[in-house]
């Protein structure tokens, strides 16, 4: 298993600084990459987080899988 992590649904308001912050409570965050629509620019509601180690993307597994996070659950 690779340290990028899949992020779904997400809030379409969810900024990659949010997501970091989020995500910084597991471990260092290498980058974060919320993936929007070309043309509107609006958000499609996933992303990718990548951790530092692989032990930290484990953890943040167990942690955020059905978290919520502004009403949603990841």
């Amino acid at each position: 298993m690779g340290r990028k992590l899949y992020v779904g649904n997400l809030p379409f308001t969810a900024t990659e600084p949010q997501v970091v912050e989020i995500f910084e409570q597991i471990g260092r965050v290498q980058s974060v990459k919320i993936i929007s629509d070309p043309i509107t620019g609006r958000s499609k509601g996933f992303g990718f987080v990548e951790m530092v180690s692989e032990s930290d993307a484990l953890k943040a597994i167990d942690r955020f899988h059905g978290a919520e996070f502004e009403g949603r659950a990841l």
